[in-house]
């Protein structure tokens, strides 16, 4: 199966360490180094750094580069502007539900790199051979695309020290405004770093070569941040309530049920999708994503029933326990009349787990 699945450019860094590896999104990616709980902690009071090459990179060239991601895409290039990065959705046209959730850095006039999950790269490289298309029979620019992910290595340093370990090593990077994209000089080698991450923390997401990246991972590991793994990813962004493709968003799920209307402009014109969501807009959603925090450290799972006044209304999307709350927590999709303060029982595995629907996110620092 290992034959099989695609490898870091730092797979042999992360065997080094000692990292226990799984099979994720079709990549070997490291789980953890020594506990969920420890790396999970150690971003939440200083820096960890996590390997996230998995994620795909798809290079947007060309004077119509704008117009085909303003119509694939759901957010509003126009509220940003080179040298930043958004957030954004791509939609199936027929039942807009989010086929990925994206982050789109915008690094020159005519230059963008799209960043989708691991196993949706496919999907996006073929509805922006789409949208390329659709622009290009309208325009006469020039435009084109280019699946870049195995040409350079994701390494993101995340937690509120993490700028000022990072400073040491790389300080343009470590300087990168939240939500900010900057050219970055790794080693003599080109490359970027964006303010972006996936942990509810402050960080920095670095695109490095192929080439340099043991080096640079080796020089930030120097600078006292701490290598952690995909599960601690995982209840870090659990944590900040942050969606998980395949849980809180994918088939049957659009931007509205999550609670992700926001990255959707409807003013901005058509793109992909508009018609099917706006109608689920304009009707009202039927459930919508809220988090669930229980008592005790019981944890409930992916498709445990939600339950009120005895009758199953909704299920679990997913859940954890949290290490900074020291309760379970979960992200449930229920109906809109089931809201912060309610009371809800979980069905785990036959037995009923009390909890209470509260505020996003679980945790923070505020």
């Amino acid at each position: 199966m290992s034959d099989q699945l695609r490898v870091s450019p730092l797979d042999a860094v992360h065997r080094a360490l000692g990292a226990r590896m799984v099979e994720f999104g079709g990549w070997d990616m490291p789980i953890q180094y020594t506990s969920v709980l420890d790396e999970h902690r150690a971003c939440r009071a200083d820096a960890a750094v996590f390997d996230v090459s998995h994620l795909g990179s798809v290079l947007v060239t060309g004077d119509v580069a704008f117009d085909v991601l303003q119509w694939a895409f759901t957010n509003d290039l126009n509220r940003i502007a080179p040298g930043r990065a958004q957030y954004t959705h791509l939609l199936d046209p027929a039942d807009a539900h989010v086929v990925d959730d994206i982050i789109v850095w915008w690094i020159a006039d005519d230059e963008f790199i799209v960043m989708p999950n691991a196993s949706n790269t496919d999907r996006i490289v073929g509805a922006l051979g789409d949208a390329l298309d659709r622009t290009l029979a309208a325009s006469d620019g020039g435009g084109a695309f280019l699946d870049i992910t195995s040409t350079r290595a994701i390494i993101a340093v995340q937690g509120p020290n993490a700028r000022a370990r990072l400073a040491t090593a790389f300080p343009e990077a470590a300087a990168v405004p939240r939500f900010g994209v900057t050219a970055v000089d790794y080693h003599g080698q080109p490359g970027y770093a964006a303010g972006t991450g996936y942990t509810g923390e402050d960080g920095v997401e670095l695109h490095v070569p192929v080439a340099e990246a043991p080096a640079v991972w080796d020089a930030v590991l120097a600078a006292g941040v701490v290598p952690a793994g995909l599960g601690s990813r995982d209840t870090l962004r659990l944590e900040s309530g942050l969606p998980l493709h395949g849980h809180e968003l994918g088939p049957g799920i659009t931007s509205l049920q999550a609670g992700l209307g926001w990255v959707v402009r409807f003013d901005k014109g058509d793109f992909r999708g508009r018609d099917a969501l706006a109608a689920e807009r304009d009707r009202g959603v039927a459930r919508h994503l809220v988090g669930v925090l229980t008592e005790g450290r019981q944890v409930a799972r992916a498709g445990c029933p939600v339950i009120v006044d005895g009758a199953s209304v909704g299920e679990v999307t997913s859940g954890n326990f949290s290490p900074m709350l020291e309760r379970g927590i979960a992200l449930a999709f229920v109906p809109p009349t089931v809201d912060v303060g309610a009371a809800v029982t979980i069905d785990v595995r036959g037995r009923e787990v009390p909890g209470e629907v509260v505020e996003l996110p679980f945790w923070s620092h505020a």
